[in-house]
């Protein structure tokens, strides 16, 4: 499957941003979409995971109540709402998939991914 992120942009702290990620190709072999994180100087990290079919839902803690990830499997697209940001937000944010839906997961359990839209979050 191929993944293709937008939406990214500079945001004031507080504000909100939506980003979009759409799926191409064999779509039916991936069970679970996600998101992931990389900031300056910092390792990439999991934000939120779907299950594809379920709509089950995963949040990392440090975004739980403040983004809300989504998706439409007749478009094929996945959202990742992001409201009250914060500084710390700042990244570049991945989107991805896989075969199964683990919670907890780490990005070992995602094998297509996107090719990364840079959210900036200033103060």
């Amino acid at each position: 499957v191929q993944l293709q992120a937008s939406g990214g942009g500079l945001v004031q702290v507080g504000g909100s941003l939506s980003l979009s990620c759409v799926a191409s190709g064999r779509t039916s072999s991936h069970y679970a979409v996600g998101w992931f994180r990389q900031g300056p100087g910092k390792e990439r990290e999991f934000v939120a995971s779907i299950s594809w079919s379920g709509g089950v839902t995963y949040y990392a803690d440090s975004v739980k109540g403040r983004f809300t990830i989504s998706r439409d499997t007749v478009k094929k697209t996945m959202y990742l709402q992001m409201n009250s940001l914060k500084a710390e937000d700042t990244a570049v944010y991945y989107c991805a998939a896989g075969a199964r839906f683990y919670s907890d997961p780490t990005a070992a359990d995602f094998d297509s991914w996107g090719q990364g839209t840079l959210v900036t979050v200033s103060s």
